[in-house]
């Protein structure tokens, strides 16, 4: 029997950016948890639209986008 995962609070449809001065992405979904604890989340870059994997604990470091 496998133990149940608890999603933690992901900021879906959030617009953040990567510091202060960095690019703007948008927050899609959570994909899966990682041996640390941590999560892999989707993210979409505002300005390319191209995809990629982001971890949680930065997402939550990260300030919001304008």
């Amino acid at each position: 029997m496998q133990a149940a995962i608890a999603l933690p609070v992901i900021p879906v449809g959030k617009i953040k950016s990567f510091g202060p001065i960095g690019e703007q992405y948008e927050v899609l979904r959570p994909l899966r948890a990682s041996q640390d604890g941590d999560w892999w989340v989707e993210i979409q870059l505002v300005r390319t639209g191209e995809k990629a994997e982001y971890p949680l604990s930065h997402i939550n470091q990260d300030p919001d986008g304008v």
